[in-house]
């Protein structure tokens, strides 16, 4: 698979992982699935911060490192768009109007 320049958007990001889905056989799974290993890798990087924070967690838990547990965590985010016809790009811009527009405390 051809590597992801570092300069690339949002929009290259998100065909990255649909190619990469379907290269490793992953892109059979449906928007529920994806969304509950999101769950689970939400969770894998509540770990990672705790550890990286000198806080307890369970010996038995293996945990990668808070910036590889955010990737697994965008990989997913991009895998749901993807299936859900998404652009994050789009979506992300639109809403950021919106908030703009919000005031905040």
């Amino acid at each position: 698979m051809i590597p992801l320049k570092p300069t690339s958007a949002l929009a290259d990001l998100q065909q990255y992982v649909a190619e990469m889905e379907k290269e490793r056989g992953f892109s059979e799974r449906d928007v529920v699935q994806q969304c509950l290993l999101l769950g689970e890798e939400v969770g894998e990087l509540f770990k990672a911060v705790r550890k990286s924070q000198k806080m307890r967690v369970a010996t038995t838990s293996v945990t990668g490192s808070v910036d590889e547990e955010l990737a697994d965590v965008l990989i997913y985010v991009c895998a749901i768009a993807n299936r859900l016809d998404i652009s994050l790009d789009e979506a992300f811009r639109k809403k950021e109007q919106l908030n703009e527009t919000r005031t905040w405390a």
